[in-house]
C-alpha cells in the first residue's frame, strides 16, 4: 500500500484496532500506525498532514456505517 491508498489503509487499521475512535488519534499515533501496517510500503517522508486527514476522515465515515 501507498498513501495515496486511503481506503485500503482504513481497512487495515480498523481491523487493527476495532476499539479506537479515530477522531481522538493524533497524526503521529496515525503516521505511525500506517507506517507499521504489514502491507504498507511507502517513503514516510512522503505523508503530510493533507493524507493524514484524509485517512481519518474515511476511518471515521467506515465506522460510521
Amino acid at each position: 500500500m501507498k498513501w495515496v491508498d486511503v481506503f485500503d489503509i482504513v481497512i487495515e487499521l480498523a481491523d487493527k484496532f476495532p476499539d479506537t475512535d479515530p477522531q481522538y488519534v493524533n497524526f503521529v499515533d496515525l503516521r505511525r500506525w500506517v507506517c507499521e501496517l504489514e502491507d504498507f510500503d511507502d517513503d514516510p517522508a512522503r505523508c503530510g498532514e493533507k493524507i493524514l486527514e484524509a485517512i481519518q476522515l474515511a476511518w471515521i465515515e467506515e465506522i460510521a456505517e
